[in-house]
């Protein structure tokens, strides 16, 4: 059983840049297809609105556990939360980690979302295959984003 997904790729963009696509509420809601409630603080829950063509029906929400400017920011959510009528109170949660470093020019991007092994057996397969290619979808829209 896997228990991360790791995706990494290359920006043309300095970290700052990058850093300000994923750290800026707004920002990241236009390439991750969310429409975030709030900005995000250490410590704090962020939720909103998924918005990507076919999901609109599902909320986001998660803690934001950690912001290390221009290097790391890192939330946890529910990542099997797709039943927009279910209570998910105290189901386990994954923790999704955007790290950042300079990387010649530009930024290496890498984001690990871990904790797969804690998800109910029934579950866990449709969930880690429907995030790594998610997350192969995401490192895409933040590139474009970005270099855009």
């Amino acid at each position: 059983m896997q228990d991360k997904i790791v995706k990494t790729i290359e920006i043309a963009a300095p970290v700052s840049r990058v850093w300000d696509a994923i750290a800026d509420y707004r920002k990241f809601g236009d390439w991750f297809q969310v429409r975030l409630d709030q900005p995000f603080v250490e410590g704090g829950e962020t939720t909103g609105q998924i918005t990507v063509p076919g999901y609109e029906r599902l909320k986001w929400k998660g803690t934001v556990v950690a912001i290390e400017p221009e290097n790391r920011i890192a939330f946890s959510w529910v990542t099997h939360a797709i039943d927009p009528d279910k209570d998910y109170t105290g189901e386990p949660e994954t923790l999704c980690e955007f790290l950042l470093e300079p990387a010649g020019d530009g930024t290496r991007l890498t984001i690990i979302e871990s904790g797969f092994s804690k998800l109910p057996a029934n579950i866990y397969k449709e969930t880690f295959l429907r995030n790594e290619s998610g997350w192969s979808e995401q490192v895409k829209n933040v590139k474009n984003y970005v270099e855009g």
